[in-house]
């Protein structure tokens, strides 16, 4: 009967974002055992991101998300990094940064790594309007999606241990810009220090994981450096009835936090929607906002990512 009902909400939840076509489900026989992922609480994290305003390094609602998460991962994990870091900008602009890492199973050996960044982008550069450029981005999807379904595993992972070591990343200063050469600066700062002292075996990104218009094709850099990750959790969406929404025979190619640690040596997939809006047209814009995104797309990330962790025996 518990199984039934487990499934039964899958079901409902996967309904209501646009339930896959009954050819195209191909359903595990039994989901592994594990928590649910509770996405009404993942998108009040969502909110609550947003609400303390911009979260562009150097700001009050910078401090405000840091100070927020701390708190919580603090009484999640079994031990929580708080790695501080300085950085100057192409332009001579200097501020410092946070990346956070909390940390379950410190036991294990074999250690998988879930990361997204938290930051917000200072500048909505791809707002067609020259006065909006100015204004910061709010950040629903490309960052608070990321932060929120992580907090969420990691009441999971508190509540059920997950099989080996996790290690949850959220990467500070991915998005400051406005060119590459001045973002994914968590991520460098992880693969130069902690990441290179202790490396994980391999790695998940998620980023821009919220839209309510959810695709996720695979990321063509990630198929390149980690097949058998993108076969693992591709195929893990397909059995849980969510292959119409990940798509096998689509790609993309996305410059993005997973590049450095492929660098480094570090297999790491990305799982990115970035197709957020009709044109991509909501993406850095004063656009990314609650409204454009959805607890079902965050349910549907959530248990996808759930089911890649609790199978990793």
């Amino acid at each position: 009967m518990m199984r039934r009902v487990l499934m039964a909400a899958l079901f409902l939840a996967a309904a209501a974002c646009g339930a896959p076509d009954e050819q195209d489900r191909v359903s595990f026989a039994v989901r592994v055992d594990r928590p649910s992922f509770d996405s009404s609480r993942a998108f009040e994290d969502l909110q609550a991101q947003v609400a303390f305003g911009p979260r562009v390094p150097g700001t009050e609602g910078h401090a405000q998300q840091l100070q927020w998460m701390l708190e919580l991962l603090r009484g999640l994990a079994d031990t929580v990094f708080v790695d501080e870091f300085e950085y100057t900008t192409t332009a001579g602009e200097e501020f410092n940064l946070t990346n956070v890492t909390a940390r379950f199973g410190l036991e294990s050996d074999r250690r998988l790594l879930l990361l997204t960044h938290w930051d917000t982008r200072p500048k909505a550069d791809q707002s067609l309007s020259e006065a909006d450029q100015e204004l910061p981005v709010p950040g629903a999807n490309d960052g608070a999606s990321g932060t929120a379904v992580l907090i969420e595993l990691a009441r999971m992972f508190a509540k059920q241990a997950p099989p080996g070591g996790v290690d949850l990343l959220f990467t500070d200063g991915e998005d400051y810009g406005p060119t590459t050469a001045d973002m994914f600066l968590g991520a460098v700062h992880y693969v130069e220090g902690r990441g290179a002292e202790d490396p994980p075996d391999f790695g998940v990104l998620l980023d821009m994981v919220g839209d309510a218009d959810p695709r996720f094709p695979v990321e063509a850099y990630s198929l390149g450096s980690a097949p058998q990750l993108v076969q693992r959790f591709w195929g893990i969406a397909a059995g849980l009835g969510y292959q119409r929404y990940f798509p096998m025979d689509e790609t993309s190619r996305v410059v993005d936090d997973h590049l450095k640690l492929n660098d480094a040596g570090i297999p790491t997939i990305n799982v990115i929607d970035f197709d957020y809006g009709p044109g991509n047209a909501l993406w850095h814009t004063p656009r990314d906002t609650p409204d454009n995104t959805s607890a079902q797309t965050l349910f549907m990330v959530g248990e996808v990512t759930a089911e890649f962790v609790y199978r990793n025996r």
